[in-house]
């Protein structure tokens, strides 16, 4: 089964892509070797890359993760249901992808509010006959909207797995990220989990490609320190081996397909269980 959220003035959204600013989910796009980007981000990519040349491997490492941790959800920890806010652009191995190998019944839904990722959503939109794959166009600051609209597909009954993947970061405030984070995990049945990563501020290089990238105009994304990051995993029960960077993260636990070194990244996450 598949459906998407036919929110109100979709259509009109597919006109107000901005291809004069670069943007977040274009620019990863174009370092995983996608092809859905616009010239401005494959020069901010290049002038970002050219700074913090780890970039790309950074990027290939957090796909891996994600398919690694969503393996582990979906497999040995049994979970069924997934929220995916921040989805991006779709590339490889997608959540639904990858859960739906595991558990063809899983039902995901996806969140994000970008009128490119809005265009790409009937490539999301696939699902095994016996799963559901769902579609919500929202902002990540309207924590209790995402959560209304995802009840329609989602059983907050039974456990979820809550995934903010590279997302945080866009959330310019600390304590607001951390509100946010909060409010979601709140809304989760015990037996849920919390899958998450984010990039950090412990390699100079990536902080001047950064902050290069910010003075572009585009939306900023902001690099915390592990500490902080660790924060957003309060009131979690963490599995081993905790919040490390994303490579390092049970790298043989699935197979990925990727081209990615095991080796420390400045990409920090971790899977939380909640009590």
């Amino acid at each position: 089964m598949t459906h998407g959220s036919s929110t109100p003035g979709r259509q009109a959204a597919l006109g107000k892509i901005d291809t004069s600013v670069p943007h977040s989910a274009r620019i990863w796009n174009y370092w995983m070797g996608g092809k859905d980007n616009y010239e401005v981000d494959r020069v901010a990519g290049d002038q970002y890359r050219e700074v913090a040349p780890t970039i790309e491997v950074m990027a290939r490492a957090s796909r891996a993760y994600l398919i690694r941790t969503v393996t582990h959800v979906a497999g040995e920890a049994g979970i069924r249901q997934f929220l995916d806010i921040g989805t991006g652009l779709p590339t490889y191995d997608n959540t639904h992808q990858v859960a739906q190998r595991v558990a063809p019944e899983a039902r995901i839904v996806y969140v994000d509010n970008d009128p490119l990722v809005l265009r790409h959503a009937q490539a999301l939109l696939t699902s095994t006959p016996e799963g559901v794959t769902d579609y919500i166009d929202a902002d990540l600051h309207e924590p209790d909207r995402i959560l209304e609209a995802a009840s329609k597909t989602l059983d907050f009954s039974r456990p979820v797995a809550l995934m903010l993947m590279g997302i945080l970061g866009h959330v310019q405030d600390y304590d607001e990220a951390r509100s946010i984070a909060r409010r979601l995990q709140d809304a989760l049945p015990a037996g849920s989990y919390f899958v998450h990563y984010d990039s950090t501020d412990t390699d100079q290089a990536l902080k001047q490609a950064q902050q290069g990238y910010d003075d572009t105009g585009a939306v900023p994304y902001v690099l915390r320190s592990p500490e902080q990051i660790a924060r957003f995993y309060d009131g979690l029960e963490l599995i081993e081996p905790g919040i490390v960077s994303c490579p390092l993260w049970r790298p043989e636990s699935a197979e990925t397909h990727i081209d990615a070194p095991i080796e420390k990244t400045d990409v920090y996450g971790g899977v939380a269980h909640k009590p």
